[in-house]
């Protein structure tokens, strides 16, 4: 644990803040991430990318505007109450000027408040509710994850078209309830009818009775919201829905998910990040610089996004000439643009929300690579797949 000591004030309402002019002073980055429970891949991923972003945007100084950069990171369990008591730490003790995360939805929900409470800027990766910058956001929320509503645009596009018939499959929790309320929208726009909505319990072991009642409403289409190493892509497999009729439609998920993802070699559908779908310098320092520090191993799913989070903070910061006020940050991060693995990024004014590139791909397979691959079809524009402003 890395222990500070700062000069600081109390102001009226018992908490504490930092003397004014004292930008010699680190600035602080609270980082909550997943590194136990269902989604520990995710917060490792996230961790990898967000220290691989402070040396990239600093080159390798952690430094910005003449002053360092310090972290800490905290593990959420994947639990909510957990995130809060972290989060309330990292706020109250630690003084931290920025937070970063978390892994779930549940957990990042649970401490938007804190943000506001306490008057920090808190970037959301890499959690998608849409309420997040939805019914739940506050002014101090920004969010460079994608969300729910931009998924399910890029996977509507994948499979949706008039008189096509798609039922879903999602796990019984904020996540899947935005990921299939946004992706209804978007498919039904498209022409397409949702015969079926299957929500299930993502701590199941047995999804037979929900994949079941997805055979039985005779989609064309099941498309399939899903993250966290308890997936139903084995059981999907093994009732063999593709010799029924029924083309399955998902997320590319993270290269451990891929592995069994076998049965799906020539399924369409998006992918927020593979290694090898950006095309551009960054992604290429992100790639080699991952494989030197971590073992040979490809950079996943979520490590872009830790790395887009740093870069944010540090570019913000930046543009301030080191002046981490909230409301002076709010003021240069509304409408900022920055380059990211992925592209340039954007947070949108109205919600705070990045809007980036997602990718329309085919599963193939490739000779030496032990999972099916997500192959590019197309780039779809930050613009292409803008979701609603919600809040």
């Amino acid at each position: 644990m890395v222990i500070f000591s700062t000069a600081c004030n109390s102001n009226k309402t018992g908490k504490v803040e930092k003397s004014k002019g004292e930008n010699n002073e680190p600035i602080k980055i609270g980082v909550l991430a997943s590194l136990t429970g269902g989604l520990e891949s995710y917060g490792k991923q996230t961790v990898h990318g967000f220290e691989l972003g402070l040396d990239y945007a600093t080159d390798g100084k952690k430094e910005v505007a003449g002053r360092k950069i310090e972290y800490i990171i905290e593990d959420t369990e994947t639990k909510p109450e957990v995130a809060v008591q972290k989060a309330t730490k990292l706020l109250e003790e630690d003084e931290v000027d920025f937070l970063i995360g978390s892994s779930s939805s549940g957990d990042t929900l649970a401490v938007l408040p804190l943000a506001e409470e306490y008057e920090k800027i808190m970037i959301v990766e890499p959690a998608v509710a849409d309420s997040i910058t939805g019914s739940e956001f506050n002014k101090f929320i920004f969010r460079t994850a994608r969300n729910s509503s931009q998924d399910a645009v890029a996977g509507a596009v994948a499979i949706a078209d008039k008189g096509v018939k798609i039922a879903t499959f999602a796990p019984d929790y904020s996540f899947g309830w935005d990921g299939v309320e946004a992706f209804k929208e978007a498919a039904i726009k498209l022409g397409a009818e949702i015969v079926h909505e299957e929500f299930a319990d993502p701590a199941a072991t047995d999804y037979t009775s929900n994949i079941q009642k997805v055979i039985d409403a005779k989609p064309d289409y099941l498309f399939v919201i899903w993250s966290g190493a308890n997936s139903p892509w084995n059981q999907i497999a093994d009732m063999k829905l593709q010799e029924k009729g029924i083309k399955i439609s998902t997320g590319a998920p993270d290269i451990a998910a891929l592995s069994i993802m076998e049965p799906l070699v020539g399924m369409e559908g998006f992918s927020v990040y593979y290694h090898d779908l950006p095309n551009n310098k960054i992604n290429d320092w992100l790639v080699e610089e991952h494989k030197k520090r971590f073992n040979n191993e490809l950079p996943d799913l979520f490590t872009p996004g830790g790395m887009s989070a740093a870069i944010a903070i540090v570019e913000a910061v930046k543009k301030t000439e080191g002046d981490t006020d909230a409301e002076k940050l709010i003021e240069t991060m509304e409408g900022m643009s920055f380059e990211t693995p992925k592209g340039t990024m954007t947070f949108r004014p109205e919600d705070h929300q990045a809007l980036q590139t997602l990718y329309a791909i085919k599963l193939e397979k490739q000779d030496g690579i032990p999972y099916p691959v997500p192959v590019l079809i197309r780039e779809l524009a930050p613009e292409e797949t803008a979701p609603p402003v919600q809040n």
